[in-house]
């Protein structure tokens, strides 16, 4: 294909409303994160109410927080990110710790709120954590910044109870390996299996054969989902050989988008529920011999190179990668400056504004300012109004909640734990929503140091929400990511080139077109929303996915 210039004229943005504030679906695995987290913070609160001692709760909920991460994860490498999450979160809130006792000065407190915040930032998003990202870090060193009264002697103390804490997340976090150990890799099998279903209703719906927007959008969906469940199952080792057979099948099928191949949609719809219910595995029927044989094919070539990566040569390898990245923060720093710069900005702005205005809790601003960035101008607009009219509700909810938690002690510490459990839920249809349920139970987490004027509290928040969304929201317009188009014109010169290399390859092949048609989309999707973007090819991209697709199905036959 001849290589077509990008046009140097500024893309047009749109700020949907109702959109941004329509409700999706409640998340498959919701109920996760959301029993995960309340038992973690259970157990903490409970012990800190039977010492006495709910005023630390900030220091040991640094930690116990942490089981929010990782439920996507096999068991094996949620266990290494639940111990990297612990250190990050500790990490975080010694240094806000020690400024905390080092000055009373609240402006150098929000410049050091917010500098980890955009460190924050930077690091979920280079990792790919998953959610909730960067914003639980943030509250939590935030509010450890803000801390009065804070001595140097006490940070070791405060800090070995988020060590304590960050033991119980990783504990519960792990626990559910102990009856279902694949449980990860089933959800993203089934997670395949289901986007492939919808993938064939819409070729199904469409008279074009599957060239209309909404086929093209499944089609990309189940490409997502396909390459998401092979990097599940590739983290989880070689003992998940029926969980392969059946994703080699939905992938044989995605690339097609033709169900004969012993995968009507039905019946891809009721292997997952069989996977998510945690039966047996199902057997995939025999197809065609030439279909078998290229499956069986890819399913040795996939034993092959896990055998290589657990051999002497692959664990070298692999540690040798580990040793370069270890050694390299200078160069991750480079590549994700302008998230630093962008989000530490907006969030030390909004935080000395907050200050200048006399609010008490400035570090509501920088967190609110850390949570309203998103991958492009428009995502954070969205980000933006998602929060500010889920914390007018929120305020709203706390001034009829705190009533009944003032009773006691006890009834705080269940208002709480109710609040994290209906969060995690809420969150997932949409981010307003749960964001109804966030404010109360960061403002009722206030109260374990002891009661405030509700009006004072409401007033905090609301006024911090409101100049932390605004902030966030100039730093992303100063700051666009300039870059974005670039991107998008790297992924589909890839995509180019690798649609016109010959037929060869097998697995490996195939793992690279999916992987550059999942990129150029998520590129394309990301440089759209930018508001000081170059006008994208669109016909161009259409039709390299196009291309793309063709060609992936050429190779799995």
């Amino acid at each position: 294909m001849s290589a077509i210039p990008f046009h140097p004229f500024r893309s047009r943005v749109r700020m949907p409303v109702r959109a941004a504030l329509r409700l999706a679906p409640l998340g498959d695995i919701w109920h996760k994160p959301a029993l995960s987290g309340v038992a973690a913070l259970a157990v903490v609160l409970l012990a800190l109410l039977l010492a006495g001692r709910l005023d630390l709760t900030l220091y040991a909920s640094a930690g116990a927080m942490c089981a929010l991460y990782g439920h996507g994860l096999p068991y094996a490498a949620r266990a290494r990110a639940l111990g990297w999450v612990v250190l990050g979160m500790l990490a975080g809130t010694a240094a806000a710790l020690v400024t905390a006792a080092l000055t009373d000065s609240v402006a150098v407190r929000v410049a050091v709120a917010a500098l980890l915040a955009g460190l924050h930032k930077a690091v979920c998003d280079a990792t790919r954590i998953g959610p909730p990202g960067n914003v639980v870090l943030t509250f939590i060193a935030a509010s450890a910044a803000f801390v009065p009264d804070q001595r140097l002697a006490d940070v070791p103390v405060h800090v070995g109870l988020g060590v304590l804490g960050g033991l119980v997340a990783w504990a519960v976090g792990m626990a559910p390996g102990l009856l279902r150990p694949d449980g990860p890799e089933r959800v993203a099998v089934a997670r395949a299996l289901e986007a492939t279903a919808r993938l064939l209703h819409a070729r199904d719906a469409d008279p074009g054969r599957g060239k209309g927007g909404d086929a093209q959008q499944e089609r990309h969906a189940a490409a997502t989902a396909v390459n998401a469940a092979w990097q599940t199952l590739l983290r989880a080792g070689d003992q998940r050989a029926g969980l392969r057979r059946l994703l080699v099948r939905a992938e044989s099928v995605a690339v097609t988008g033709v169900g004969g191949r012993g995968g009507d949609a039905g019946t891809l719809l009721a292997w997952a529920h069989e996977l998510r219910k945690g039966r047996p595995v199902p057997e995939a029927p025999v197809c065609d011999a030439p279909t078998q044989a290229a499956e069986q094919a890819e399913l040795a070539g996939i034993a092959a190179e896990q055998a290589e990566r657990a051999g002497p040569a692959g664990g070298a390898a692999e540690r040798v990668a580990r040793k370069r990245l270890a050694r390299s923060p200078i160069a991750l720093l480079a590549r994700w400056w302008r998230v630093v710069v962008m989000v530490a900005g907006g969030a030390a702005l909004a935080g000395w504004v907050s200050m200048a205005l006399g609010v008490g809790r400035p570090y509501w601003a920088v967190v609110t300012a850390a949570a309203v960035f998103a991958a492009n101008t428009t995502m954070s607009w969205s980000r933006a109004l998602q929060r500010v009219v889920g914390n007018l509700l929120g305020v709203a909810l706390f001034t009829l909640v705190v009533l009944v938690t003032r009773w006691g002690a006890v009834a705080l510490v269940v208002a709480v734990l109710v609040m994290q459990f209906v969060t995690e839920a809420a969150i997932t249809r949409n981010y307003w929503l749960g964001s109804v349920f966030v404010a109360p139970m960061a403002m009722l987490m206030t109260e374990f140091a002891g009661a405030e004027p509700v009006s004072a509290l409401v007033a905090d928040r609301w006024l911090d929400t409101c100049l932390g969304a605004a902030a966030g929201l100039l730093a992303c317009v100063l700051l666009p990511d300039r870059r974005a188009a670039a991107r998008v014109r790297d992924g589909l010169e890839r995509l180019e080139r690798l649609v016109g290399e010959p037929l060869t390859g097998g697995r490996v092949a195939r793992d690279r077109l999916r992987a550059a048609l999942v990129e150029l989309r998520e590129a394309a999707d990301i440089a759209a929303g930018e508001w000081w973007s170059a006008a994208l090819p669109q016909e161009r991209i259409a039709a390299a996915e196009r291309a793309g697709h063709h060609r992936l199905a050429e190779l799995s036959t």
